[in-house]
């Protein structure tokens, strides 16, 4: 099933579209932040020499951030309109570079992964839990990585129940028009008048961190909540089975970075220190 039939079928959120509307407020403070962050993860001050693989680029604002920190990049999205957003980017700021390509293509396609070859750093950052078959797409990861490589991998929090209900509010937004409307009529108000609730009372409101950890990654307030709301498909993961699935295949885990059980994304910093191919099959 292409793409545009998944859109038409209700069953995937335009996520190249509401980057589209990103792209209008992004600035060099959030392509900073975006800097940040990689600089964080992989405790680096740049990426110099390395080969860097973005899966699921979204806006492309973190292959520009791997670029602008000396990494040669490749960026591809499942989302022809979020390709454009990269392709947009780059014509912004390394026109005509042949130090970052960037295309269409999908981890769950085995064919155009083996050409992509291998990369010294992967990056993907709250995609793969949006494949509609996470965990084929996190083995697809596998082959892509160098031996002595890292990679980043954000995943939803299962958070039982809670993740169930969100799947359904998901599934209406991305029904159609109504289904939309519906959703954001009721979830947006409720997001505002929730983190006025908790400043009123001055108790902390959970929320807050979870904002302030999206800003810092040059991330957009506005944007998010759309993102969140039509965010399907939507698969959730316990930090012990993302762990667990990498250990026996040869990674060894160098950073957590939690939500505290709650609303969010876990991040793992993955190390190679087996060939990725070899580990799979064992």
């Amino acid at each position: 099933m292409s793409h545009a039939v998944e859109i038409i079928a209700g069953s995937r959120f335009e996520f190249g579209k509401n980057w589209l509307r990103f792209l209008s407020v992004l600035n060099e403070d959030r392509i900073v932040e975006a800097e940040k962050s990689l600089q964080n993860a992989f405790e680096v001050k740049n990426l110099d020499g390395k080969s860097f693989l973005d899966i699921g680029s979204g806006s492309g604002l973190f292959s520009l951030a791997a670029r602008r920190l000396g990494a040669r990049v490749h960026s591809f999205d499942y989302d022809p309109t979020s390709v454009a957003c990269a392709r947009e980017l780059k014509k912004r700021y390394f026109s005509n570079d042949p130090a970052w390509t960037i295309e269409e293509g999908s981890i769950l396609d085995n064919h155009y992964i083996k050409s992509l070859g291998k990369f010294d750093v992967v990056y993907s950052w709250g995609v793969l839990h949006h494949t509609g078959n996470m965990w084929n797409a996190l083995e697809n990861v596998l082959p892509l990585i160098v031996e002595n490589g890292k990679l980043f991998v954000s995943i939803y929090n299962d958070q039982g129940k809670k993740s169930v209900l969100w799947r359904r509010v998901k599934k209406i937004y991305c029904s159609g028009l109504l289904g939309r409307c519906l959703a954001v009529g009721l979830f947006v108000p409720f997001f505002c008048l929730r983190g006025l609730f908790f400043d009123i009372l001055k108790i902390q409101n959970p929320t807050k961190r979870y904002v302030k950890y999206r800003y810092n990654r040059g991330m957009s307030l506005k944007h998010d909540w759309i993102d969140w709301l039509g965010g399907y498909p939507f698969e959730v993961a316990k930090p012990e089975e993302v762990f667990g699935f990498f250990r026996k295949r040869g990674f060894v885990m160098e950073q957590l970075k939690t939500c505290g059980g709650g609303l969010g994304c876990n991040e793992y910093v993955f190390y190679c220190n087996d060939d990725p191919e070899r580990s799979a099959n064992k």
